[in-house]
């Protein structure tokens, strides 16, 4: 039985999904400065950007497993004839 395609689509747009998760995670963190002197709401803006960030890789984890979990199989050809 083959699967069906869309799985494998929903693979690939998890993985992109993760992708820009990840990408606008890392942006978040690097754009903001570390000082002592900086402010409660931008400190919490990075850690947030943290907190994307590696949710992004926990996605892109889980759309790598879908699509590997969907993917055509190849059919088991049995010959136990042996000559």
């Amino acid at each position: 039985m083959r699967p069906i395609k869309n799985d494998m689509k929903s693979g690939s747009a998890i993985i992109i999904s993760g992708m820009m998760m990840f990408i606008s995670g890392l942006t978040t963190f690097y754009s903001i400065q570390s000082s002592s002197d900086l402010d409660s709401a931008l400190r919490s803006i990075k850690h947030i950007g943290t907190f994307v960030g590696l949710m992004g890789i926990g996605v892109i984890m889980a759309g790598i497993l879908l699509y590997l979990i969907n993917r055509n199989q190849p059919t088991i050809q049995e010959n136990y004839d042996s000559k």
